[in-house]
């Protein structure tokens, strides 16, 4: 090395020190220039403290999954798991004992696709796909999506886990049904994902809520409601009272919201105020929004505390804790 590279290459080194130690080792050595890192613009984000299934999201959009195919990756995590009473193979039954799942995607097109009161399949997120991708139709419900999956492959399980069935003959006892707010594995995954080339997609898959009646739909498949991507906007999805958000279109409406130039946790606190304006018993149940708009920025809001939504960027996995319309 000549003694001006020498001396050049000293001052840049310098000057890296002084901007932080990661510019340092991004010096071309060819160019003598010092290189910005880059950082990644892939986002995924999901309801509730899902930190696995987010994980997983994250990293197949690192490894250049489309939006859509990350997000069905990363629920698909916790439709396999049996300790989530909520989602998937060993999600709480309906009132005669049976599992039955509702999903729903959409991607960066506006193409979507959902199935409804589904039994005997597990990645019924992917089943959405199916019907989105194969199909002339939107949505399929019980035996047709059923009968659909095992045309492509799925395989047929018991849904019904040892446990659930225990809980199940143990609520048989009283048979009181009653929402509850606000425990780990509570509810649906909703997860909205950002890949590298900037287009925005999701999913949201659910057993839906314990012990409900036979052919009860929740708001988690219907597009609009618990789920709403316009890819020249945002995202947003829900969780919580189906009911309730699907009175209000909620993630349409967020959407909407962020359309008119409102931030991602604008529009959810907006969306939100539309449910408790309207409620009289605004105690008995939780709500809860996600949101991310086309320059990456995220949002959440709910009704009452103690929800939380997992957002991956620049490769680190993070919970955060959503505002709420209620501070105890």
């Amino acid at each position: 090395m000549n003694r001006r590279r020498f001396i050049l290459q000293s001052s840049k080194a310098g000057v890296a020190l002084s901007l932080g130690a990661t510019l340092m080792a991004c010096i071309d050595q060819n160019t003598d220039t010092v290189v910005q890192p880059k950082k990644s613009k892939v986002i995924a984000l999901c309801t509730w403290g899902f930190s696995e299934a987010n994980a997983a999201a994250g990293k197949a959009l690192e490894s250049g999954s489309t939006a859509l195919e990350a997000a069905i990756t990363g629920v698909a995590v916790e439709e396999a798991n049996i300790k989530n009473s909520t989602v998937g193979k060993g999600g709480a039954p309906d009132r005669e004992g049976n599992v039955t799942l509702d999903a729903c995607v959409m991607d960066a097109n506006g193409d979507c696709g959902a199935v409804v009161c589904v039994q005997n399949i597990t990645h019924v997120a992917a089943l959405a796909k199916v019907v989105m991708k194969e199909t002339e139709h939107v949505m399929l419900a019980g035996e047709g999506a059923e009968e659909l999956a095992y045309r492509h492959g799925f395989q047929k399980e018991n849904l019904l886990t040892e446990k659930a069935a225990e809980d199940y003959r143990a609520w048989l006892k009283t048979s009181k049904y009653e929402p509850i707010i606000n425990i780990e594995n509570h509810d649906t995954i909703g997860m909205l994902c950002m890949d590298q080339h900037g287009d925005i997609a999701g999913a949201c898959t659910t057993s839906g809520l314990s012990y409900k009646m036979k052919g009860r739909v929740g708001d988690s498949p219907i597009i609009g409601a618990g789920l709403f991507i316009d890819n020249e906007v945002g995202g947003a999805a829900a969780t919580g009272m189906g009911e309730e958000i699907m009175k209000q279109v909620g993630s349409f409406l967020i959407v909407e919201l962020m359309r008119q130039g409102k931030s991602p946790q604008e529009a959810c606190e907006v969306a939100m105020q539309r449910i408790v304006s309207k409620n009289k018993d605004i105690n008995k149940f939780q709500v809860a929004y996600i949101a991310i708009n086309k320059a990456g920025a995220t949002g959440s809001y709910c009704i009452h505390p103690g929800f939380s939504r997992m957002e991956y960027r620049n490769g680190k996995n993070t919970r955060i804790p959503s505002a709420a319309h209620f501070t105890n």
